[in-house]
């Protein structure tokens, strides 16, 4: 074994020999064989070089080239002795636009108007129409808010709800479907505040900013100050500019010229941040619905909280010093500094104070001190105030299923603390906040850009995050465009361009095609940062039209598919395979945007519920909200819904850069032994009885066209025939059964014959779970 003296000699060398080599490759001739000077853009990774709009190829097979993107794909396969493959036919290509762009399967007839129409417009058509549609939105922002690490709900031991997320959810399905450009989007999720005070519609894009997991219950708030910046400064680096930049928050980035102090001289663009929860929101109906609900919650408890808060003012203020006395060393030195001598940091910790402080917490006075009898202010008066304060709470308790269950009447945003001064940020000895080095002011990475910030402060901000968010937005900056159409060409073809999708260093991927990545980028920005245009291209384009059928010659050449002379098969992702079972059992609630609701889920999975009266998962009342789409299913993080979290589901304790793509025994007994997926294949089976009639061979061939948006093969029709036959006599033979005796005249009621119609019942079931519904093609 290594002694310890040798070991840091070794390690020593290491290092000196590894800048060496760094030295010597940054200054090793050209490719063309001369002496080159190690200019600044030599030097830069290619994804921190300017984006510059390639030459489109010239390629042999012109009339292939229905959108410019298609002539880079086409030469890189021609490069390699392959061919383009043919066009998908055209109800596989409506199923495939339509789960992509929309995140639901098609509808026969949607299916069979796309494959009547004989006009020259009739892609264009289908894709515009899918454009148009709400639905693009919803998809959308399912992407976008995995990047957010969005959830309605705090995380860590007490998983506090946050009733206004909602709203953040909202704005960005609203941004996607107007086509908002994309670098406004960007400029409103980092400084809405201070681009648009007192604009709810602008302000509550920060929640974008305010997704970060959080422990109200943290007795030490400068560390929380320094993980929540952390938080914000990680997410903008990974979801914005495609960079880990968190490698450097405790040494220099191993492989990319990204250093400690570009990591603090970025975080200190969120140095003087914080967040108001409590800002009245405009009133409409959602805001009607819930003052109402709560009124009726409000009168049944009044007498109970009123004495609540009898007995906490008795003695709130040696319960609110008491509170204060809690908190950490470093946290007290600013909650008890007189309010005239506070710093920037001393404003930030005393309004995290009041943020996380309501009568609950000071409650905890009342236990502690009775409790325990050497305790300051311990009397037989408060032993007894203590008792009776817990048996209110127990009451409260009891009424908990009068509260509302959804909405509030606030909205949350960023905000900064009314003065131009910002508390200062030093870089930290390998991350550790209680080891501060030298100070730093807010900058650009100065490996990527020469670029100063544009700071402007204002008498009621510090101007850092509006410089910040126009050069993540400008045209100049080299990650953002390159970043955003890389995640957009993952969705549609499973793997970016750039395969790691958040990593554009030199550890990442390199581009398959970057001469594509850069044609997209430019293209991007010179339509205006146009979403729906950068989607419309892709959509139209022969490469996306191709069929997925297998080929050995692309196999053996290209078994990563990274030329992409095939379009990949790709498993539906969680909420497409949930969102498409209610659109083929006609259950869905298309409603749009709104607080999140609780669908049923097995009883032994709701939990507890913390300090705050907020149980994990109260079970929605009105019964239509059970088959919401999933992206307004509320997202807790110690509780994720488990039928979503079965088919991978994205982890909002993080930024989720690409979904996993798993087949698992789980998800494959999700879908066969859930009761409320047997439900949807029962109302599914009543819908292909209405719609088919008695003929059996009817009712498959319907079915195939709703799951599938195909006929049955002729093998299909005749084992699902014969399947039919088999079944019905299985079932006669348990008509006996206590249970199935107890459920047949439910069937007959609904279906007619009772045991054809049972039989019926589980072949829908099992068509449903095969491969072909939870695949797009």
């Amino acid at each position: 074994m290594m002694k310890p003296l040798r070991r840091s000699a070794y390690a020593l060398l290491l290092s000196a020999s590894t800048i060496v080599l760094a030295v010597a490759d940054e200054q090793k001739p050209s490719p063309g064989g001369g002496a080159e000077s190690p200019t600044r853009a030599t030097r830069l990774h290619w994804a921190w070089q300017p984006v510059q709009r390639p030459p489109i190829p010239n390629v042999e097979k012109k009339e292939w080239v229905r959108t410019a993107l298609d002539a880079f794909v086409l030469a890189k396969i021609n490069a390699n002795g392959l061919s383009p493959s043919p066009a998908a036919d055209r109800a596989t290509f409506i199923r495939r636009a339509t789960l992509d762009v929309w995140g639901l399967i098609p509808t026969p007839e949607e299916v069979a108007a796309f494959e009547s129409d004989q006009s020259p417009e009739a892609y264009e058509k289908l894709i515009d129409r899918l454009l148009a549609s709400p639905r693009y939105g919803e998809r959308q922002a399912r992407m976008w808010l995995d990047l957010a690490r969005y959830a309605d709900s705090s995380g860590f031991q007490n998983d506090v709800a946050r009733p206004n997320m909602f709203r953040y959810r909202d704005y960005v399905i609203k941004a996607f479907n107007e086509d908002k450009p994309y670098s406004q989007f960007i400029r409103e999720q980092i400084a809405g505040d201070e681009i648009a005070p007192g604009n709810q519609d602008v302000l509550v894009a920060t929640g974008f900013l305010a997704g970060y997991p959080d422990n109200s219950n943290s007795r030490d708030l400068v560390q929380r100050k320094y993980q929540i910046t952390t938080d914000m400064t990680d997410t903008v680096g990974q979801a914005i500019l495609g960079t880990t930049v968190g490698c450097a928050r405790c040494h220099n980035h191993k492989s990319d010229k990204f250093s400690q102090k570009d990591y603090f001289s970025l975080q200190a663009f969120f140095a003087n941040t914080a967040f108001d929860e409590k800002i009245p929101a405009r009133k409409g109906e959602t805001e009607a619905a819930y003052e109402k609900d709560r009124a009726i919650y409000d009168e049944a408890t009044k007498a109970i909280r009123a004495r609540q808060k009898e007995i906490i003012d008795s003695v709130r203020e040696a319960a609110y010093k008491y509170h204060k006395e809690r908190y950490l060393t470093d946290s007290r030195e600013s909650i008890f500094k007189p309010k005239e001598q506070w710093n920037a940091l001393d404003r930030w910790v005393n309004h995290r104070l009041d943020a996380v402080t309501d009568d609950t917490q000071l409650g905890v006075y009342l236990r502690y001190t009775a409790d325990d009898k050497s305790a300051p202010g311990y009397s037989a008066d408060i032993v007894k105030k203590a008792e009776e304060y817990q048996k209110l709470t127990a009451e409260l308790r009891k009424l908990q299923n009068l509260r509302p269950s959804k909405g509030s009447l606030n909205y949350t945003a960023a905000t900064e603390l009314g003065h131009n001064d910002s508390p200062p940020t030093h870089v930290l000895f390998v991350g550790n906040h209680e080891k501060p080095l030298e100070e730093v002011q807010p900058a650009f990475p100065e490996a990527m850009t020469s670029e100063k910030p544009n700071i402007n402060p204002t008498a009621t901000s510090s101007g850092r995050r509006t410089a910040l968010a126009d050069w993540l937005a400008s045209e100049k900056n080299p990650l953002t465009a390159r970043v955003f159409v890389n995640r957009v060409w993952n969705q549609y073809f499973g793997k970016g361009v750039v395969g790691t999708v958040s990593d554009f260093g030199k550890a990442g991927d390199k581009p398959t095609n970057q001469e594509l990545l850069d044609f997209l980028a430019s293209d991007f920005v010179q339509d205006g940062w146009s979403v729906k245009k950068l989607h419309r291209a892709i959509l139209l384009s022969s490469t996306y039209r191709q069929s997925s059928a297998h080929r050995e010659d692309v196999a053996k050449a290209d078994p990563d598919n990274k030329l992409v002379a095939v379009f990949p098969r790709k498993r539906l992702e969680a909420e497409e395979i949930r969102d498409s079972i209610l659109v083929a059992s006609g259950a869905l609630n298309e409603q749009i945007g709104g607080p999140s609701v609780f669908p049923p889920i097995p009883a032994n999975l709701t939990g507890g519920s913390n300090f705050n009266y907020d149980p994990s998962w109260s079970t929605a009342k009105d019964p239509k909200d059970f088959n919401r789409r999933s992206l307004y299913i509320f997202t807790r993080r110690s509780l994720p819904y488990p039928m979503l979290e079965t088919f991978d589901m994205a982890n909002s304790q993080q930024i989720h850069s690409k979904r996993d793509v798993t087949t698992t025994p789980l998800q494959a007994l999700t879908l066969y032994n859930s009761d409320i997926v047997f439900q949807w294949s029962q109302a599914l089976a009543g819908r292909i009885i209405a719609e088919a009639g008695a003929d059996e061979s009817a009712q498959i061939e319907r079915l195939y066209l709703v799951l599938f948006s195909r006929k049955p093969t002729d093998a299909e029709r005749s084992a699902l025939l014969a399947f039919l036959d088999r079944h019905r006599e299985t079932i006669a033979g348990k008509a006996e059964d206590g249970r199935l005796a107890l459920a047949l005249p439910i069937v007959k009621a609904k279906f007619g014959d009772p045991l054809r119609a049972s039989a019926f019942v589980d072949l829908v079931h099992t068509v449903l779970n095969s491969n072909d519904f939870v695949y797009r093609f």
